[in-house]
């Protein structure tokens, strides 16, 4: 079901074409048990299959991936430690290729850790716990995690003195892909104030860049701002207020912002009240000079809609699609605004993929799919959703680029690497420890579809990072010797 944008004027640089027809198909269930599962995160592995995390009401983190025709049985991936979920917030899931993190809150949350899991075989087995939170007499909250240019977790938590007082966003990052995290830096504080104390914040990376995304509270003004790393998160030296609403709340909305880095460009979604109703939000914050067009409304208001909120966003190229919850005429639907080239702004319409009963959704995009997820008060489960669409050629020519496939990976003896979308040119490997020392070099040529073997036979048990040079472009992966 598609519906009119409202208010056409106060909407973000919409150019009345009509988006990519969108094929979907019917919608599903994650998981089968009916109640209590609630706050789903979807995210793909190596092959554009969607894993998913969700928080279960007797305080599991579970985790279901897709097989092929069907999710797998879903597994607690916090063994004995209850967990902190609810619809509003709860465990967090990032993914590199196979590689897959996700971490959660334990319970309760004055007294308990935050832990993360890792699998490196695309969710098929997962890691013990790991602790990320090493804060001492500190009191942490709301993990949220993505992925570096060369596959380490970051993770960014919010962290309060010992009585639950001076909130502040930090960011860790792990060195070893999860075994273990440092001392986390400082990434909130610019206009000298808190931050909104039960409100999630995301964090996102693209290369170097980082932004740590908050809603703020300035005496009681809730504005979502950005924390800017240029240095991979080592420390974060600018900060912006995107959304410039100076919406004033004496209450926590428990709502926070979601985006992506493009290039040089950040966008974020988020909700705000300012107008009175809550309503979803964009906006773009160029890093070159951190500089922000402020926040514009995805639909402004319009008759029957009461309330907008928990805006979520994924990125593919050229293709973004937003999603997000709203109440109209008493109903809750999950909305989508899609568009498969970015560079041609915004279409004038926005779907509806689910009808009723949605408290809040999640949204992955890649190769031509949409994999859309949500919590279900109804049925009391994670419902699962499908959509495909057509990719322009000429973006598809764009955006190639050289890729490659590792197989096998874990390995013992060896593994093959077979390269995609590559002219004939010189390959050069250096292979790194956890520990970043250079334990394997070497030069071959290579063209499109060939596969070389690499011999492992020589290296201790555990991670590597695989580096390529090919034809002056680097693609970094990690394998894993058994």
């Amino acid at each position: 079901m598609k519906k009119i944008l409202a208010i056409l004027s106060l909407t973000i640089h919409l150019t009345g074409w009509t988006q990519s027809e969108i094929t979907w198909s019917m919608p599903m269930n994650v998981a089968t048990s009916s109640n209590g599962n609630m706050h789903p995160r979807v995210m793909l592995d190596a092959l554009g299959n969607p894993m998913v995390l969700w928080g279960k009401s007797n305080n599991d983190a579970m985790f279901s991936r897709w097989t092929g025709t069907s999710f797998s049985t879903p597994i607690a991936l916090n063994s004995t430690t209850p967990v902190f979920t609810a619809s509003w917030a709860g465990p967090d899931l990032a993914s590199d290729g196979d590689t897959v993190y996700a971490v959660f809150k334990e319970t309760p949350e004055d007294l308990g850790n935050m832990f993360m899991v890792h699998s490196y075989d695309g969710g098929m087995t997962f890691s013990d716990l790991v602790q990320i939170d090493n804060i001492g007499d500190s009191v942490s909250r709301f993990p949220t995690v993505t992925v570096s240019e060369d596959g380490q977790p970051i993770v960014a938590f919010m962290k309060f003195n010992s009585n639950f007082g001076d909130a502040q966003w930090v960011v860790t990052t792990s060195l070893d892909f999860g075994s273990s995290f440092p001392p986390n830096v400082l990434a909130s504080g610019w206009n000298g104030a808190t931050v909104c104390d039960c409100c999630p914040g995301g964090i996102v990376a693209n290369e170097n860049n980082l932004a740590m995304l908050y809603r703020n509270n300035s005496s009681n003004i809730r504005d979502t701002w950005a924390s800017i790393s240029t240095d991979g998160g080592n420390t974060f030296d600018e900060g912006i207020n995107i959304d410039q609403e100076n919406w004033m709340l004496m209450a926590c909305p428990s709502s926070g912002p979601d985006g992506f880095i493009a290039n040089d460009t950040l966008y974020a979604v988020y909700m705000s009240g300012a107008s009175g109703t809550s309503l979803a939000y964009m906006t773009k914050t160029s890093l070159n000079d951190i500089s922000s067009e402020g926040g514009e409304v995805l639909t402004g208001n319009f008759p029957g809609l009461s309330n907008q909120n928990f805006v979520r966003m994924a990125n593919s190229g050229s293709s973004t699609a937003i999603v997000w919850k709203q109440s109209v005429d008493g109903n809750n639907e999950l909305a989508l605004l899609f568009t498969s080239n970015m560079d041609n702004g915004w279409p004038d319409t926005y779907e509806v993929p689910a009808m009723d009963h949605v408290v809040n959704a999640d949204v992955a995009i890649s190769d031509g799919n949409i994999y859309l997820v949500w919590e279900d008060d109804n049925s009391g489960t994670v419902k699962y959703r499908k959509g495909s669409f057509s990719i322009d050629e000429t973006i598809i020519q764009k955006q190639t680029k050289n890729s490659l496939d590792i197989f096998p990976n874990p390995s013992v003896a060896e593994v093959q690497l077979t390269f995609e979308n590559l002219s004939n040119g010189e390959v050069d490997i250096m292979i790194q420890n956890i520990l970043g020392e250079v334990v394997h070099t070497s030069t071959f040529n290579a063209f499109s579809g060939v596969t070389r073997k690499l011999d492992l036979e020589n290296l201790e048990k555990g991670m590597y990072l695989v580096q390529l040079t090919i034809n002056g472009e680097r693609t970094t992966r990690k394998i894993v010797k058994q």
